[in-house]
């Protein structure tokens, strides 16, 4: 009983305090959208679409420090964000509607420079990647690394892999880096073992 009234407070909460300081802060956020506080840096670059829900501990950063100035971050709508995600963009990221992120998972369109052994990486400048995107109906597993590369719709990346290079539509992939090894067969309507380039065994 306890739990429900506290689950009530919190939801209770959220619509008069919370939300409202979403709607002036982010870019946008759309209607039954609901952010466990997540760490925004640059919230006026992102855009939450509609009924996406963000659980504890994430980090939500669109900050251009690559310089560019229309460095941007999208959420779409129906999108689920698990425990402790880690979106980075310093020039964009656009995560199509109805994601899946389990917990832990890091996406960014940048990484440090360390061509310079004899200078600390820390002192040294993000270098930019490609931009990413993540498609409708993917979903990314638990531990999961998307860097400078895209996943595509209805894709499946395995837990604990690094994504480094561009996905497909309906693929499965996994390990580090990642490696498509099944595909969807339209023809016979179910998921096929593939060779690391997708063509069918």
């Amino acid at each position: 009983m306890m739990g429900i009234i506290f689950s009530l407070l919190d939801r209770i909460i959220y619509r008069l305090l919370f939300f409202p300081l979403y709607k002036i802060s982010l870019g946008a956020i759309g209607s039954g959208s609901r952010l466990k506080r997540p760490t925004l840096s640059g919230a006026s670059r992102i855009f939450i679409g509609k009924n996406v829900y963000i659980r504890k501990n994430g980090w939500l950063a669109a900050e251009p420090v690559t310089g560019d100035s229309r460095c941007k971050m999208s959420i779409g709508d129906g999108t689920y964000v698990g425990n402790s995600c880690h979106f980075f963009a310093s020039s964009s990221i656009e995560i199509g509607k109805k994601v899946l992120f389990a917990d832990k998972v890091y996406v960014s369109d940048n990484v440090h420079s360390f061509d310079d052994p004899t200078i600390p990486v820390i002192d040294q400048p993000v270098r930019q990647l490609k931009k990413v995107t993540i498609g409708d109906g993917a979903w990314i597993g638990e531990n999961v690394c998307v860097i400078g590369a895209s996943v595509g719709k209805n894709s499946v990346v395995g837990a604990n892999s690094v994504v480094n290079s561009d996905i497909p539509d309906y693929c499965v992939a996994v390990g580090a880096p990642a490696r498509i090894v099944k595909r969807y067969d339209f023809e016979k309507k179910c998921w096929n073992k593939t060779d690391p380039q997708g063509n069918f065994i």
